[in-house]
Order: structure tokens, then C-alpha cells, then sequence
């Protein structure tokens, strides 16, 4: 049973770096094509994994910044292509203002219904 555990570590090593570097996009792989990296696994087990664990596998990125644009304690907003606000006084306007609109439309939305109710609540006259 021992003497099979180096085939199996090394058919589980081969099966798990196929399996990440055809999940990986493109764009994302370093050194060669995808593609490239998918025969190499393929034709070398071994090597070609080792290889693209250490060469091909795309190297994790730091988290963003407030400068770079992320919010520091939302690890939502830490993601490339998010944006913060990075003037906090523009910040507090847009706020305000969405605060504003929200009550507008809850003062709009209060008079509709209060509309409505005092049609339902007048007597309707028959009709002669």
C-alpha cells in the first residue's frame, strides 16, 4: 500500500494543476499560452505541474489601497476594478443627497397611498 502513495500524491498533484490551469483565464497565465501550459501538463505529469505551480500559475494580488481605490475594512471593495470615494466631504454630499431623494420618493409614495384610500372611503353615488 505504501509503495503506491508516490503515484497517487503525484496522479492527485497532476490532476489538481490540469484542473487550475484550465479554470485560469487567459490573460491571467504568465510566461506562455494556456494552451501551451495545458500540453506541458499533459505530456509531463511531473515537471510540467511543478512547472506551472512555479512558473505558469497566476501570483496573487495584493489587495488594493485607499489611493488605488478600495475601501480598507470591506474586503468587497478590495477587488481591481471597484471603486471608493477618496474625498470624504464629496463622500457626505452624495450621501445627503441620496438620504434626500430617499425621502422624497417615501413623501411621494405616502401621498399615493393616502390618495387612494380617500377615494376608496368616499361613497360612490348611484348612477341615475
Amino acid at each position: 500500500m505504501i509503495r503506491f502513495l508516490p503515484l497517487v500524491l503525484g496522479f492527485v498533484l497532476w490532476l489538481y494543476c490540469l484542473v487550475d490551469c484550465i479554470g485560469t483565464r487567459d490573460d491571467r497565465v504568465r510566461n506562455l499560452p494556456k494552451v501551451a501550459w495545458i500540453i506541458i501538463v499533459l505530456l509531463f505529469p511531473f515537471v510540467g505541474s511543478l512547472a506551472w505551480l512555479l512558473a505558469g500559475r497566476p501570483a496573487k494580488e495584493a489587495p488594493l489601497t485607499r489611493e488605488q481605490g478600495a475601501a480598507p475594512g470591506f474586503s468587497e471593495y478590495e477587488r481591481r476594478g471597484r471603486f471608493a470615494a477618496a474625498d470624504p466631504e464629496k463622500d457626505a454630499e452624495f450621501l445627503r443627497q441620496v438620504r434626500e431623494r430617499a425621502e422624497q420618493q417615501r413623501r411621494a409614495y405616502d401621498e399615493k397611498k393616502r390618495l387612494e384610500r380617500e377615494a376608496q372611503e368616499q361613497p360612490r353615488e348611484p348612477e341615475a
